[in-house]
């Protein structure tokens, strides 16, 4: 990787530029071995200009809903948290990929923008929002979401998307367009302050209440389908509290497996593994991950 570090040298700081890195440093679960290369670009060129390095290279944003496998990512991983300007245009924000979803939520609220409180404790990047359609309490991203640009891996140009095909957890993104995400523009409307947080506060309030907050893990693992509520199963199948090595099903949440302190990407699968027999031993139903799994096996 040598080669590839020196290239990377005459595209952003050397600071921003670290060889086997940790990924449990940069997961919200807090768990994953060695990226070979991880690096931060600080501009939408020095994104374009690693791509053009490697275009096989893994984006991530706040990695919030990622398992990177105890064996680590072969080649380069792009982190996006330093992609983070955004300006309030009217009733409109524009924002880079690497801004905290949640932090919009805030942007908006203090300028009186209504439609993002549904967003204020989601763990997510804006880009990351999109790309999977995230979505809270009545709300989603192709609520807000009214165009995009990113990076075409194929041809490294830059390009607009006005058409996101939203789905449950999914987007235009995640099904057709093989690219980076680098910055939308987001519709809201003019609200009432005091409104606009109320319901902030209440939907914070909710998801502590509810959620393991503050415990790392990747959010939701299952994704739900027509009828089904993994966590319902999971809890009806007497499975909360189950642990395999530092992996827990979430005492407070059956969707959620959370790292007690020490689990490790195996721990994390064979417990997937455990809870996907189960349930369809019990109910007959397949469980798919939500969560995405990243590295070698």
């Amino acid at each position: 990787m040598n080669r590839v570090v020196e290239q990377l040298k005459n595209i952003t700081k050397e600071e921003n530029i670290y060889v086997q890195e940790p990924m449990s440093k940069h997961t919200s679960f807090r768990i994953g071995g060695n990226a070979d290369v991880y690096v931060l670009p600080e501009t939408k060129e020095e994104l374009q200009a690693i791509l053009n390095v490697d275009k096989n290279a893994i984006v991530l944003g706040n990695a919030s809903n990622v398992l990177v496998t105890d064996k680590g990512i072969r080649g380069i991983v792009i982190g996006l948290k330093k992609l983070n300007h955004y300006e309030v245009n009217g009733e409109s924000i524009i924002a880079d990929c690497g801004v905290p979803i949640a932090k919009l939520s805030q942007v908006a609220a203090q300028n009186g923008l209504t439609g993002l409180e549904f967003a204020c404790g989601i763990p997510g990047t804006l880009g990351g929002a999109i790309y999977m359609n995230a979505g809270a309490y009545g709300g989603e991203m192709k609520d807000v979401v009214l165009s995009s640009s990113y990076i075409d891996k194929n041809s490294c140009e830059i390009k607009t998307c006005n058409e996101h095909k939203f789905g449950y957890r999914s987007s235009i993104y995640s099904k057709e367009i093989d690219g980076t995400i680098l910055s939308a523009k987001l519709n809201l409307k003019k609200g009432n302050i005091d409104e606009i947080t109320s319901k902030m506060q209440e939907n914070k309030k909710s998801r502590l209440d509810k959620q393991p907050v503050g415990i790392p893990s990747a959010g939701s693992v299952f994704k739900r389908q027509e009828g089904v509520i993994p966590a319902k199963l999971i809890d009806e199948a007497g499975l909360k509290g189950y642990k395999i090595g530092g992996a827990e099903v979430s005492t407070k949440h059956a969707g959620f497996i959370v790292n007690t302190g020490n689990a490790t990407s195996t721990d994390v699968l064979s417990l997937i593994k455990h809870i996907q027999d189960v349930i369809y031993d019990k109910f007959g139903v397949k469980l798919e991950t939500e969560i995405k799994i990243l590295g070698e096996i």
